[in-house]
This record gives C-alpha cells, sequence and structure tokens, in this order.
C-alpha cells in the first residue's frame, strides 16, 4: 500500500516573507481558496502575534476554507500560542504550530538558553498549545545542524508534552539530501512515541537542493513535506510544491507515495501567486515554466511527433496548462465563455462571470482570436478593487522624440471624476506625474517597473508590474492588462495605489 504524504503548504505564512512577494487580505484569502481547490492538507495561514493584519488574515482565512487543516505559527511563548488559537479556533480544523531552535549556535546566540531550558521549554508550550488544540505541531528550528542525541530529546518531550506533528526544518538551507534522509532514520529509531506522529520536513533551498532533501525525507519516512508554490519564501525560498507534488506523481515507482493534490491545479495556482505578486515565473522553472513543455531541438521535435513519451515525462495537461484547441472571438456570447472556463477549471460567480465577460468583449474588440491564455490572463485578473478605489476611464498619451512627453489621465473614484495632465521624461513617467498630482501622492516612488507578454503573436495581451514604495517604506505590486502596453502599465500603476490607499484606510 502506497504511503499517504500530506502537502503543508506555507505560502502564505514562510512564501509571504520572500522580498517582493507580500499580499493583502483580499489576495491571501483568494489564494487561500485555490490552495484549498487544490487540495493541500495544511494551509499555513500566517504568524498571527506578528502584527493585527497578520492575526486578522490568519483568522479570516481559518473562517473561508473548510476542507483544510489551518495552521498558524507560534514561538514557544504563551502570548504566541494565545494569539495563533484565538486566530484559528473557528477553523473547522485548526492547528497550533509552535517552534523553537535546538542547534547549539541558535541556542546560545539567539534564545541564550541552556540545552535544560529549551527542553523544558518545549514540554511547557507543547502542553500549553495541547489545552487549547488537539492538532499541535511542534518544529525544532535549525534541526539539520543540531546535535542528533539532543534533537531527539527535544522531539521525545515535544512527544510527551502532546505534539502530533514533528517538523525537521534545514532552516538555512545547509543540508543534502543524504544527510537530511540520515537525519529522518535517526530520529525514527531514537524518538520515543514518533511511531504516533507525522514526520514533517521543511527544507530551505539554499544550496539549490530543498526539493531533493525534501525528496530523500519522504524516501526515509517522513509524512509531510512542507513547501510553497514556485519555492517562495526567504533567502533563495523552500522547497518547491509543484516539484515536490509532480516528483511523487510521476515517480511513484520509485517514491511508493502519493499525495491528495489536484495536479491539474498546479499550474493555475502557480499563475495565480505570480499573478498577485507579481513576480514572474522564470520560463525554465521545472512543471510550470513556459518552456517546461517546450520542444526547440529538431531531434526532440521529431521524437515528441512521433511519441511524445520520447522526451516528455509529463503531460501539460496533467498540471493544468491550458490547452488553445477551442478559440474565441468578438461574436462569442457569455454561454460560450463560460462553456471554455468551465472546461479550463473555473468557477466563477455570476458577478464574476459579468466583470470577466465585459474585459473579454473589449479585449475581442482588439484581438482577431481569443486563446486559452488570453482568457486564463483575463481571469486572473478580475479581483474587484475596495470601495472607493480608483478606476482607470482614459488616457491620452503624446510621445516622440524631440517633443514633450505629455500624459492626460482621467479616472473615477466613486462618484468622482479626476483628471490631469502631466509631463515627464517618458510617456509613463508623464501617466504616473498625473495620477499622484491627482491624488495627492507626491511622496510615492516607483521601485520597480517589468513588462511581459503573456501570449504569443503581434497582438499579444501585455501584463505591466510596478512596484510601489510608499512614505514610510512599504511596497505595494500593480499588476494591469492589455495589448497596449502602455495601457497595461497605466493600470497596472493605478492597482498599486488602489492597494496603497487600501492599506492606509
Amino acid at each position: 500500500m502506497m504511503k499517504r504524504i500530506k502537502i503543508f503548504d506555507t505560502t502564505l505564512r514562510d512564501g509571504e516573507q520572500s522580498p517582493g512577494c507580500s499580499m493583502n487580505l483580499s489576495e491571501k484569502i483568494e489564494m487561500a481558496r485555490q490552495l484549498e481547490k487544490l487540495g493541500v492538507d495544511v494551509i499555513e495561514a500566517g504568524f498571527a502575534i506578528a502584527s493585527p493584519m497578520d492575526h486578522k488574515s490568519v483568522k479570516t482565512i481559518a473562517a473561508a476554507v473548510s476542507a483544510c487543516t489551518v495552521a498558524s505559527l507560534a514561538r514557544c511563548t504563551k502570548g504566541d500560542i494565545d494569539a495563533a488559537w484565538d486566530a484559528v479556533k473557528e477553523a473547522k480544523h485548526p492547528r497550533i504550530h509552535v517552534f523553537l531552535a535546538t542547534s547549539d549556535i541558535h541556542m546560545e546566540y539567539k534564545l541564550k538558553m541552556t540545552r535544560e531550558q529549551v527542553l523544558q521549554r518545549i514540554s511547557d508550550m507543547v502542553a500549553y498549545a495541547k489545552g487549547f488544540c488537539d492538532d499541535v505541531e511542534f518544529s525544532a528550528e535549525d534541526a539539520s545542524r543540531s546535535d542528533p542525541a539532543f534533537l531527539a530529546q527535544c522531539y521525545t518531550n515535544a512527544v510527551a508534552a502532546g505534539a502530533t506533528t514533528l517538523n525537521v526544518p534545514d532552516t538555512v538551507g545547509y543540508s543534502t539530501p543524504q544527510e537530511m534522509a540520515d537525519l529522518i532514520a535517526y530520529l525514527r529509531a531514537h524518538v520515543e512515541g514518533i511511531e504516533k506522529t507525522d514526520i514533517s520536513v521543511h527544507c530551505h533551498n539554499d544550496l539549490g537542493m530543498a526539493v531533493a532533501n525534501t525528496l530523500a525525507c519522504i524516501r526515509a519516512g517522513a509524512t509531510q513535506v512542507e513547501c510553497t508554490v514556485n519555492g517562495i519564501g526567504e533567502r533563495a525560498g523552500n522547497a518547491s510544491l509543484e516539484e515536490i507534488v509532480m516528483a511523487i506523481h510521476t515517480r511513484r515507482d520509485f517514491y511508493d507515495a502519493e499525495t491528495g493534490i489536484n495536479t491539474r491545479q498546479i499550474y493555475r495556482s502557480s499563475k495565480l501567486l505570480s499573478n498577485i505578486t507579481g513576480v514572474p515565473i522564470p520560463p525554465s522553472k521545472a512543471v510550470v515554466g513556459a518552456n517546461a513543455f517546450a520542444h526547440e531541438s529538431g531531434i526532440h521535435q521529431h521524437g515528441v511527433i512521433s511519441n511524445a513519451q520520447t522526451y516528455e515525462i509529463m503531460n501539460s495537461t496533467d498540471v493544468g496548462i491550458p490547452q488553445n484547441t477551442m478559440v474565441l472571438g468578438k461574436h462569442s456570447g457569455k454561454h460560450a465563455l463560460r462553456e471554455k472556463l468551465v472546461s479550463m477549471g473555473y468557477e466563477l460567480s455570476d458577478e464574476e462571470l459579468e466583470s470577466v465577460f465585459t474585459r473579454f468583449k473589449d479585449l475581442a474588440d482588439k484581438k482577431k482570436n481569443i486563446t486559452g491564455s488570453d482568457i486564463e490572463a483575463l481571469v486572473l485578473h478580475r479581483r474587484n478593487a475596495a470601495v472607493g478605489a480608483c478606476e482607470l476611464m482614459s488616457h491620452v498619451v503624446n510621445t516622440g522624440h524631440g517633443v514633450p512627453n505629455t500624459s492626460y489621465i482621467r479616472l473615477k473614484r466613486g462618484e468622482d471624476v479626476l483628471e490631469e495632465v502631466a509631463i515627464g521624461t517618458g510617456p509613463l513617467d508623464a501617466s504616473f506625474q498625473a495620477i499622484n498630482r491627482m491624488l495627492g501622492l507626491e511622496d510615492v516612488r516607483l521601485d520597480s517597473f517589468s513588462l511581459n507578454a503573456v501570449t504569443d503573436g503581434e497582438d499579444a495581451v501585455g501584463e505591466a508590474v510596478v512596484k510601489l514604495e510608499a512614505k514610510g517604506g512599504a511596497v505595494y505590486t500593480g499588476t494591469g492588462l492589455s495589448t497596449d502596453i502602455i495601457e497595461s502599465s497605466i493600470r497596472a500603476y493605478v492597482n498599486g495605489i488602489n492597494k496603497m490607499m487600501e492599506a492606509a484606510d
């Protein structure tokens, strides 16, 4: 009988700590619901004690999903555990995830605690968490650099105090696959009561071995893996969910394991996260990159045409990459669009469908044929702005060499229509200056700007991504979509400004 590997997704906690990957509340909820569709077993929704907004987001996600366990991270202190329980207590399946460092370097320089104090703290705080919640996970931070015998005693204390999951993190991405596998084997042999728990691993990618380390641990007996969509996370990131899942799925003969993941939701989850954070998926990214199923070599092309399995170990449809078999145009109606969306696996409310259909008709006026990738882009950009947000109504840009670059922008904010003209060093600079001036946002700074083609061809849809730095240093990501790159850039800027104003309210 195959082992069932639990997928613990920490995109919304560890992943969001990655620079430039912060999300607002509505984006976190949308991502959590997609993770639920994906079929993850556990969603680590955040670190409740970190801030009032973190607490609110964990609490809201706990109420929004029902099929997954919802966890909140907590240090081994009563205040952290109280906050974590308050945030997850309304979840259908709540979990408190406590952690404490166990390596000598962390205990001496960070915790300033002795081994005896650490052992006592683990016993006391796991038992305290257990008083609130049956499902308690204990993580020994920097486990891979800890003394194995001491680490085993730490986990033994955690099990005795009521922990149901023991997490073994390679916190700084230092370990190798063989070392991680050996550590799991050692713990299985030396931790009292470990057979009553799930053994989890949490690997970072500093040396590029997070996925390899995780898979080695599965072979050694781990039953839960902690990972993130697209591998986002602090420093070089975390183990990539899509790579772990598809490795298990494709090589089930080798790993003798399976997950509960709906693999056809993998690409959708990856693209949604990329759209929310504004961080593009590298073309060569395994499983979900644009080149993952592309073949340029003539030898490869000949083989694939003859038999796809000559060079493809997975089918693109297995991970949910949309196929452009049904092409829509400007004469297509709402029913045809809904049917296409259903075939792609999207379930939209009537209100969401109306919003996507309106933008679909607008796009159809600019493109002869609309493909599945175009439609997917429209769906990913369907998020509704908050009440009082700005909406681009029209723009006129005058640009050229040797002439002033000017931009006229017209926005609607609530019932008010705002308009402004500005001169800049280029068409986008002029447009952004006009928006800042009409909204009184002189302190806003453009931190970065990028433009990506969402689809192919001369009438490709372009996605613009901006990162705006507000007064105080907070950074907000805005995205915009259009066949006109200037329009998509302006829409991205307005989207970023809306997030900034929503956070300030």
